[in-house]
């Protein structure tokens, strides 16, 4: 199947999600790192505004710790990026829960710049009830998060194409097992181990190759 098809498919299935909820529907793309997500939250935020729908577009990597916290257990340490790189309280309190079914409508969509480090106060913005929210993040169906999205997508890729991507676009280490991966990549493979991610998913999408995705489960085309 050709990428657009696949994209015009998950719209598709957003669309039907948001036409059975009184509030906007919020649809969380997980993946690990280099999976193709922000990738896939762009695509899909153009098609479905071609629809006429308001898309509010998010990523967890605009809700971190502080430094200080992320680090705390070692800046290698792949329980340390499980624990403590996101702050998933403000995830909950300032997005997810406010466009939920008890929520009022005011959002926020990120609470600190990662580069600098720097806390931030946007001011609240409200969403109408038949908004899309569009959010990509790592290990979205954790624990803390349950309940909190009405879809999941999860793009599937294996690791040595993943590090391939990360090492074209930021300059990482190809390498999975390299030291300076090894946070990202335990942690990874803990989170599908015990969560399971790819077989809770409502749409589970095969993302190695980007040009041409496939639907393996939930939207079909």
């Amino acid at each position: 199947m050709q990428r657009t098809q696949v994209i015009s498919a998950l719209a598709d299935a957003v669309a039907r999600a948001a036409s059975s909820l009184t509030h906007p529907v919020r649809v969380g793309l997980d993946g690990a790192d280099g999976a193709g997500k922000t990738t896939m939250r762009l695509a899909l935020a153009v098609q479905l505004r071609l629809r006429g729908a308001e898309v509010i577009e998010a990523s967890l990597d605009d809700f971190h710790h502080a430094r200080e916290r992320r680090y705390r257990q070692g800046r290698d340490s792949w329980r340390g990026y499980t624990d403590d790189a996101f702050d998933l309280a403000r995830v909950r309190s300032d997005l997810l829960d406010p466009l939920g079914p008890r929520g009022d409508l005011r959002f926020r969509t990120r609470s600190r710049e990662l580069a600098t480090d720097t806390a931030l106060d946007d001011p609240w913005l409200t969403a109408r009830p038949d908004a899309i929210l569009l959010v990509d993040g790592v290990m979205l169906q954790r624990p803390e998060l349950a309940g909190a999205f009405d879809r999941m997508i999860f793009l599937d890729a294996s690791e040595r194409e993943r590090y391939r991507r990360l090492a074209l676009r930021d300059g990482a280490d190809p390498e999975p097992e390299a030291p300076s991966n090894v946070r990202y990549t335990l942690a990874h493979r803990h989170y599908r181990a015990f969560c399971r991610p790819d077989e809770r998913a409502d749409v589970l999408v095969d993302h190695e190759d980007v040009h041409g995705p496939v639907i393996l489960r939930g939207a079909p085309a």
